[in-house]
């Protein structure tokens, strides 16, 4: 007879739970140490302990939880089409909708409830909030998220929070006060409940009063007088007007922001309650790790404007200068010693890659000719017919380009560990073999000099603090291997990655526009951007006094511009995270292992396809 085992029946149970709650059959429930998420009918959940002790086992079932009420108390289509353009204030009603959607499930389920507060207090650990010392650093959609949920629910804010929610709470009650109580008498109703709080947003100064029409308060003024039922039918019916007639200004902008909330449908269905974090973070070997985020496809408005507090303190460095020789020799042992049993498999990859290589370099044939070599393969047409001529076949040249590659790889701190250590023996690898194949190989990565700001945040912090500031942290971007470098000399700076401290956190669209510089520098007639990352850019500082998709809009815009104005032909590989919503062409991959192969196969297929014709060499 099998020994219990409690760890087992945990997770059967739990997973019966997600599905009961969320009333999907298919769900399906998996473990991370990494940041919990739901994509598809997968959800990724914190692993327990074996002692399965209660505060483990209660945050676990709260992300459950969370995840299970969302698909079924949430319409992302409806959410989507709520008349509230990107940026700051569609973070907010991310927020409340959440909030929304935790209050109404816990309201009945005292379980459930206890859960979802455990979950929220995990959710917290990494968000600015915490390390607000003003109002001006208080995040506005964590904050409006913490009063809503005590609107719905009755229940008191976080005790971590509460000091710094109190510098704003009576501004924003001030401001908005009546409108966010009467959220709790249409917190049962998606739409009526996101037109109710975009008179909230209104008040504040983050929506235009425009978007709230003499239609919907009369429905709220109905309601108020005990007729449920006309303030829904009046919201649906100022939405269907909204985008059928043509009343000037207010519904051009409304149109034009319709866009890209109707593209956030899909990937808002699990993923809103992550927009008010700048990061979090999971409990490792090496204690707080930062979170990077799956935000939502929020595409760059016209008008959006990338600013740099300053540039004073960034860093363009080699990896010889970061680091002495033997300490470099001796991380790079220790990267060897960790990938033995996978540097085999690598290396078999990259042989394949560069066989395909030389033999687009070297040898293509032209078949059915009148001489040259016999063609074997098509001699049994004239044992079927003998009288069918015999079939020749000639060797010819083929045109393959001079080419460059870059290898972009992310030196952020949620890259640490395996991650990491498999990106550089990948990268080591593949410089390796595309210089045997005579194709020039560049390695490059990206990180920060400091945590929360460094000099930067000092800088900006003896100014007196100015709204807005824009990136406000010390880039480092360093040289691993430049293209002119042959792999024999830089095979040891790859251990750089190895080392502990260096990897911090990571602004990817200035890093993008790094690489993509030196590459048109190149005199190589193909320029080919490989970048390696584990999700979206993330930044403390900079997020905690801009707004939270500030980075993010940054690298579409550039991936944008590169895409479609520079002859730099860009390809990206996701780590855990979903890259194909950032990249035209793009991978995603779930286990870190597999980055070998996807390297070698994306390179391949790009090798295979005929490169895209060659555009002018414009300069951002």
């Amino acid at each position: 007879m099998a020994e219990p085992n409690p760890v087992e029946d945990f997770r059967q149970a739990l997973e019966a739970g997600l599905r009961a709650l969320g009333r999907r059959p298919e769900f399906q429930l998996s473990y991370t140490a990494e940041r919990p998420a739901c994509q598809g009918d997968v959800a990724r959940v914190p692993q327990p302990g074996r002692a399965l002790s209660p505060e483990q086992v209660a945050e676990a079932r709260g992300w459950a939880d969370s995840f299970a009420l969302r698909r079924r108390l949430h319409d992302p289509a409806a959410h989507a089409a709520v008349a509230v353009g990107p940026g700051l204030a569609r973070e907010m009603l991310n927020a409340a909708e959440q909030a929304r959607i935790e209050a109404v499930g816990g309201r009945d389920m005292a379980g459930v409830a206890r859960n979802l507060r455990r979950m929220a207090e995990t959710r917290l650990r990494g968000d600015p909030i915490l390390r607000a010392r003003g109002p001006e650093e208080v995040p506005m959609a964590t904050a409006l998220q913490m009063l809503v949920h005590e609107r719905l629910s009755g229940e008191a804010p976080p005790e971590a929070a509460r000091a710094a929610l109190d510098m704003v709470r009576g501004a924003i009650e001030a401001a908005a006060g009546p409108h966010l109580d009467a959220l709790a008498a249409v917190q049962d109703d998606q739409a009526a409940f996101a037109s109710a709080f975009v008179r909230v947003l209104a008040d504040l100064g983050y929506a235009d009063a425009d978007d709230v029409t003499p239609e919907s308060d009369e429905g709220e003024d109905d309601q108020a007088e005990d007729q449920p039922g006309s303030d829904e039918t009046g919201e649906r019916d100022e939405g269907q007007e909204s985008e059928g007639d043509d009343q000037g200004s207010t519904e051009t902008r409304s149109d034009s922001e319709a866009d890209p909330s109707e593209a956030d449908a899909e990937q808002m269905d699990m993923n809103l309650d992550e927009l008010a974090d700048a990061e979090l973070g999971d409990e490792g070997e090496d204690g707080m790790m930062p979170w990077r985020p799956t935000l939502p496809d929020s595409r760059v408005p016209p008008d959006f404007d990338y600013r740099i507090w300053t540039r004073a303190h960034d860093e363009l460095v080699s990896a010889e200068a970061l680091c002495d020789p033997e300490e470099l020799t001796r991380l790079r042992g220790y990267l060897d010693q960790q990938l033995v049993h996978l540097q085999g498999a690598v290396t078999k990859l990259a042989n394949r890659l560069q066989r395909r290589l030389l033999a687009q370099q070297n040898r293509a044939w032209d078949f059915d000719q009148e001489e040259g070599l016999l063609d074997t393969a098509r001699l049994t047409r004239v044992v079927v017919s003998p009288e069918q001529p015999l079939s020749y076949k000639v060797e010819r040249d083929t045109d393959f380009r001079d080419t460059v590659v870059t290898l972009l790889i992310d030196n952020s701190g949620s890259m640490r560990g395996r991650p990491i250590s498999i990106a550089a023996i990948s990268a080591d690898i593949m410089a390796r073999t595309l210089e045997r194949c005579a194709v020039r190989t560049e390695i490059l990565g990206f990180t920060t000099r400091a945590w929360k700001g460094g000099q930067s945040r000092e800088s900006w912090l003896a100014a007196s603090r100015p709204a807005r500031p824009g990136r406000l942290n010390d880039l480092r971007h360093i040289v691993y291997k430049s293209a002119d470098m042959p792999w024999r000399r830089a095979r040891r700076n790859l251990g750089l990655m190895m080392r502990e401290g260096l990897l911090k956190e990571n602004i990817d669209g200035e890093a993008l526009l790094w690489a993509h510089e030196r590459l048109l520098a190149r005199p190589e007639d193909r320029r080919i951007l490989m970048v390696i990352s584990d999700g979206a850019p993330v930044d403390d500082s900079t997020l905690s006094v801009n707004s939270g998709t500030y980075l993010e809009r940054h690298l579409r815009q550039v991936i944008d511009w590169i895409e479609t104005r520079s002859p730099v032909e860009l390809i990206a590989i996701g780590i855990g995270h979903d890259v194909t919503r950032y990249y035209r062409r793009a991978v995603t991959i779930m286990d870190a292992e597999q980055l070998g192969g996807a390297m070698v196969d994306q390179l391949a297929q790009l090798f295979d396809d005929e490169p895209a014709p060659r555009r002018g060499r414009g300069r951002r």
